[in-house]
């Protein structure tokens, strides 16, 4: 473990140093992560301008934001996968179809969220 005799301050900004690294990782290598980034910076002001109370706009922003938490998550999983061997196996596809479903799920919760708020609006 990297940096175990590091207290305090220094822990924190190391550990945030490998969260940005991470990021620039994730959006280096994945292109998932890369779109999903651009429709957040796109549906966050519009969630802004939907919502009509502080509770609407945390759902309608809070719901887009865990969608690149569980792309992050799924791409480690990937990469890690992929790290122990290439090679076909049940349970690596299995472990990575079940990542993928996480963020599929993320997906809908997100639109079944921001259908739930708006389209009571338009009716």
């Amino acid at each position: 473990m990297a940096n175990q005799n590091v207290k305090g301050w220094r822990r924190v900004i190391f550990a945030f140093g490998y969260s940005i690294n991470g990021l620039k990782a994730c959006f280096a290598h994945e292109e998932a992560f890369r779109q999903e980034i651009f429709l957040l910076v796109l549906f966050i002001p519009l969630g802004l301008w939907l919502g009509e109370t502080p509770i609407e706009r945390a759902l309608l922003i809070g719901s887009l934001l865990i969608i690149p938490i569980v792309e992050l998550l799924n791409s480690a999983i990937e990469a890690n996968v992929d790290r122990v061997g290439l090679e076909r196996h049940e349970l690596s596809g299995r472990a990575k179809d079940i990542a993928s479903a996480a963020v599929f799920s993320s997906i809908a919760f997100c639109l079944v969220n921001w259908a739930l708020i708006l389209i009571p609006k338009w009716l």
